[in-house]
């Protein structure tokens, strides 16, 4: 009978030995519908290697996996890419346990870990340095903000395996450990997802990264990243998908998000799509009442234009569509055009204050934002499907 919490063999001599979290669905404030994973590698080399941990309450289910191919206190070496807590958690666990001869992270990584645990004794290793595991051996890439100032690769050239840590990953909870055993479908709209809430406010540090791992003509024939399944073929299509995210190029997608008290701003948000659609444009309605911050972040990657619609509350904007623009703020999408819309009873003030929002945002306003008192009557409707005219011609330009 096969034993609960096998290993999976990525190689000869690489193991994925992680954890699966079926259940979690807030990471950072982003909605993780699918659960994730967090996931540690094996190498079965001279000096025995783990790459990475898992999170702390999922360190025995590492360790059960491990123990399905070797005992754990076999293990030489641990390489520790990137210390935030859902890769290093189960980290000082792990060194009690297994005890190994050398642990390693880079420069910043040493010093994270040291204030996250209070670890003494770990090693350096840092851009261009190799670590030999006799008959295997190492080469590490610092990755510094990708998404951590501590972050690095880590290469086992004998493999053409390349350990991106938060890289290339998703937040994926399948039982199916390669990308090509998952419909595509899946894979782009989580990678982007991932890409959108994660990675977007690093943009340019990503071109940088992959110019720079361009330059050094690694071989790379699977990327195992640290969430979500290993690409173990067709390794050029994540690394084109950054390259495209990280340009955040114009298209003529629209996407309209709003909240709404008593309907009269989604008869505004629906007649702007209206008007968007007949011009020719793609659209995408995200009423906040039933779309989550993260998927509206997930659409706006691929979009040209943003339009956002708030009723007034207590002479503001109304909450979810505040917590929207701070979201968004801080994940800074570039090259968007954006216009403002709502209603309003016994006074305004959201529609200004999206304005100003945007404006910190440093988008493109385009058209006048329109403002409607109570319920819009046919001129109030019409005005908005202009606006999503307007906005549609911009967007072809």
């Amino acid at each position: 009978m096969t034993e609960p919490l096998q290993a999976t063999r990525l190689s000869d001599r690489v193991y994925w030995v992680g954890a699966i979290d079926w259940g979690v669905r807030d990471f950072h404030g982003y909605l993780t519908t699918r659960g994730t994973t967090y996931n540690a590698y094996l190498i079965l080399a001279d000096k025995i290697t783990l790459i990475d941990t898992v999170k702390a309450p999922f360190g025995r289910e590492m360790l059960h996996r491990i123990a399905s191919v070797i005992d754990p206190g076999t293990i030489d070496y641990i390489i520790s890419n990137h210390s935030e807590m859902d890769h290093s958690g189960a980290l000082p666990e792990v060194i009690a346990e297994v005890k190994p001869e050398r642990v390693f992270a880079s420069p910043r990584g040493v010093e994270a870990l040291a204030r996250h645990f209070h670890l003494d004794g770990i090693e350096a290793v840092k851009e261009g340095d190799s670590l030999s595991l006799g008959s295997a051996t190492l080469a590490f890439v610092e990755t510094p903000m990708l998404h951590w100032p501590d972050s690095m690769f880590t290469y086992l050239a004998d493999e053409r395996l390349l350990f991106s840590s938060d890289a290339f990953g998703m937040h994926l909870a399948t039982s199916e450990r390669f990308a090509d055993e998952i419909d595509d479908s899946i894979l782009e709209y989580e990678g982007a997802k991932y890409f959108a809430n994660i990675l977007l406010p690093l943009s340019n540090l990503v071109t940088r990264l992959l110019d720079k791992v361009g330059k050094l003509n690694l071989a790379i024939d699977a990327i195992a990243p640290s969430h979500g399944p290993v690409w173990r073929k067709d390794v050029g299509v994540p690394v084109r998908r950054y390259g495209s995210w990280a340009a955040q190029e114009r298209t003529n997608k629209a996407v309209v998000v709003y909240d709404t008290m008593w309907q009269s701003t989604d008869l505004m948000a629906r007649a702007i799509g209206d008007g968007l659609a007949a011009s020719g444009a793609s659209v995408k309605l995200m009423p906040l009442k039933s779309c989550h911050r993260s998927d509206v972040a997930t659409e706006v990657l691929d979009a040209g234009a943003l339009i956002v619609g708030s009723p007034s509350l207590n002479g503001g904007m109304f909450p979810t569509v505040a917590d929207l623009l701070t979201y968004l703020k801080g994940l800074k999408p570039r090259n968007l055009i954006s216009a403002a819309f709502g209603s309003y009873g016994w006074s305004g003030g959201a529609v200004e204050q999206v304005e100003a929002a945007l404006r910190e945002m440093n988008v493109e306003l385009v058209g006048e934002a329109v403002r409607v008192k109570y319920v819009p009557d046919a001129d109030a409707l019409s005005q908005c499907c202009a606006l999503g005219a307007q906005i549609a011609e911009k967007l072809r330009q």
